[in-house]
């Protein structure tokens, strides 16, 4: 062999794996399944911080796919399953009808989940410290902080003998929700009325009975129908001046009074976190569920005056933010 041919055969050989190189590396697929409505930009945006906080930049290294089923839970197993079929690298899934669904869906892509109720009563999972099979997540717990609700509903109005419960027996997560309710409710010597609502059409025309109930204020569960209709919940609960407190801070910011319940934006921060460790090598046994540890408790002074209450000192004291 000459030296041109020598020269011309190594050329060859070193432009091929420059050219590959060059070739843009493939993007892989996160499904996220949600049980309610798209949700706001500060959650879905605490998802990709977490992702980044892993090393997995959104967009460059990952796309995420999502699917929302409107509080209609009867459309996840579909959506799971078309997730699936697009072979992602993980789902997360969230919360807990969601969650199930993507259990149910696959046996071998890795889920993260996020659930508000306690995922081995609910069957996620077996253990926290170290779940087995294909699915790890984040539980937020907040369908457990019930008697909590009620006594700051207490509190806000001392002579309350009536407290009715929003609820949609759809959910799987209603029952234990309105158990620990009228536990809390009983030992506080308050009568808690359930009222069902598993449609808009349901949720109109709970609230007009509500006074014939002598209902003094309502407590609406952790849901996520409920909340992909929070608009409509937060202005029949103005319309019909009834003192409500709701599980999650977006109620509050679209006008209801209070909430207290689980920080959702840090809780996807989280499952974006584990999601990334995960496309980093982790397996979800290697992952234990991380439960939530930030609670905030908020109140809209607005709303308030428009109610003609006056909160409590002690309340705007405890409260994590109080809006104007």
């Amino acid at each position: 062999m000459n030296r041109r041919t020598f020269v011309t055969g190594l050329g060859a050989v070193l432009a091929a794996p420059l050219g590959a190189q060059a070739q843009p590396p493939t993007k892989r697929l996160i499904g996220f399944l949600h049980q309610g409505s798209q949700d706001p930009p500060a959650i879905t945006n605490a998802f990709g911080q977490g992702l980044s906080e892993a090393g997995i930049n959104e967009g460059r290294d990952v796309t995420v796919e999502h699917r929302w089923a409107d509080g209609k839970y009867d459309r996840l197993p579909a959506l799971a399953a078309e997730l699936v079929s697009h072979r992602p690298a993980v789902i997360a899934a969230a919360l807990l009808p969601a969650a199930l669904a993507a259990k149910a869906a696959t046996q071998t892509i890795p889920i993260v989940f996020l659930s508000g109720s306690d995922p081995i009563a609910a069957g996620l999972v077996s253990s926290l410290s170290r779940p087995t099979g294909n699915v790890t997540g984040i539980a937020f717990m907040f369908t457990l902080l019930g008697a909590k609700r009620l006594e700051l509903v207490r509190e806000l109005l001392p002579k309350a003998a009536v407290i009715g419960v929003l609820s949609n027996p759809n959910n799987p997560n209603a029952e234990p929700q309105v158990r620990d309710l009228q536990a809390a409710a009983r030992a506080l010597g308050i009568q808690a009325m359930v009222l069902g609502a598993g449609s808009e059409r349901e949720i109109d025309n709970i609230f007009p009975t509500l006074r014939q109930h002598r209902i003094a204020a309502l407590i609406v569960t952790a849901d996520g129908f409920l909340i992909s209709r929070q608009e409509q919940v937060v202005a029949l609960a103005a319309r019909h001046a009834v003192p409500t407190m709701y599980p999650l801070r977006r109620y509050v910011d679209a006008g209801g009074l209070i909430s207290y319940g689980a920080n959702l934006p840090e809780g996807f921060r989280q499952a974006g976190i584990y999601v990334g460790r995960i496309l980093k090598g982790a397996k979800p046994t290697d992952l234990p569920i991380e439960q939530a540890t930030t609670f905030e408790f908020v109140i809209n002074l607005k709303t308030a005056k428009a109610l003609g209450l006056t909160i409590p000192p002690s309340l705007l004291l405890r409260a994590d933010e109080v809006i104007q």
